[in-house]
């Protein structure tokens, strides 16, 4: 297990999601800047949630902070699971907790899992990646050329064998519930306020049932988060880095009023929030 010394910045895992690499977080990576150490795992052909987990574990320090998006925030609740006394803060992007619905539901998202797996084994990467991606982003990014060459080319990257190994994962991903009522470091649980993949309603679930739990939605935004919007995803994982415990009597209400700024944070605070 690394070792770092007291004058090291705190080492911060951000985990990637389904066919993501470094590239889904490089534009948050560059505006957290040097406060601390940024770490992208590589989950390798591993085919199962706890297993991604335990090869982080095994590459990471005794001690350090943990973010996931999409699958990576499922893989950050294998390693809450797995090794609670080794985390000093969580933060969960457009993601998930419950396992796969059993009858029609399970099954209708099986088919349409295997369905992408079939497309890229036949007409590659990028064409699945092409069908895969629009749901994903906000529709007026459909048209920003950069990010979508950007989120292409990492899908590219990966290989048909890999997205099955991954499928496999989260097609028998375990139930987060009852694990999420046991954290207790402080917790960032945020979304796209246009997520139609993990929706703001499922986070607004997650924060409700983490006790220290902060949930923030970012506006004009899909389910690509630290990509559309690495601004606003970087100012809540730079204020989630440094809180501490809080008087529950200062929380900010939930959202009202006036529309904010292009790609702001609207944040909606757990009446306990930031309680370690």
């Amino acid at each position: 297990m690394p070792s770092a010394t007291t004058h090291d910045p705190p080492v911060l895992y951000l985990l990637p999601g389904l066919l993501c690499d470094r590239a889904v977080w490089a534009p948050v990576i560059a505006r957290l800047g040097s406060t601390v150490q940024c770490r992208i795992p590589d989950y390798s052909a591993e085919r199962s949630l706890p297993a991604m987990a335990e090869r982080v574990l095994a590459r990471a320090p005794e001690r350090f902070a943990v973010a996931g998006h999409s699958m990576g925030a499922r893989v950050a609740l294998e390693i809450l699971r797995l090794a609670p006394a080794r985390v000093t803060r969580v933060a969960l992007l457009d993601t998930g907790y419950a396992a796969r619905s059993g009858g029609d539901a399970g099954e209708t998202e099986r088919a349409q899992r295997l369905a992408l797996l079939a497309l890229a084994r036949e007409r590659g990467m990028r064409a699945m990646g092409e069908a895969w991606m629009r749901p994903m982003v906000h529709p007026a990014r459909l048209t920003d050329a950069a990010l979508v060459e950007t989120i292409l080319a990492m899908i590219e990257r990966q290989s048909p064998e890999r997205f099955a190994g991954q499928i496999e994962a989260l097609l028998d991903r375990p139930d987060a519930t009852d694990l999420m009522r046991t954290v207790r470091v402080p917790a960032l649980v945020a979304c796209g306020r246009e997520d139609a993949w993990s929706p703001p309603a499922q986070h607004e679930a997650m924060a409700a049932a983490i006790p220290a739990s902060h949930l923030a939605i970012f506006n004009d935004c899909g389910h690509m988060a630290p990509m559309e919007q690495p601004d606003a995803v970087a100012q809540a994982l730079a204020a989630w880095l440094v809180a501490g415990p809080s008087d529950p009597s200062e929380a900010p209400s939930r959202a009202s009023g006036p529309a904010v700024p292009h790609g702001a944070v609207t944040p909606q605070t757990n009446p306990v929030h930031f309680v370690p």
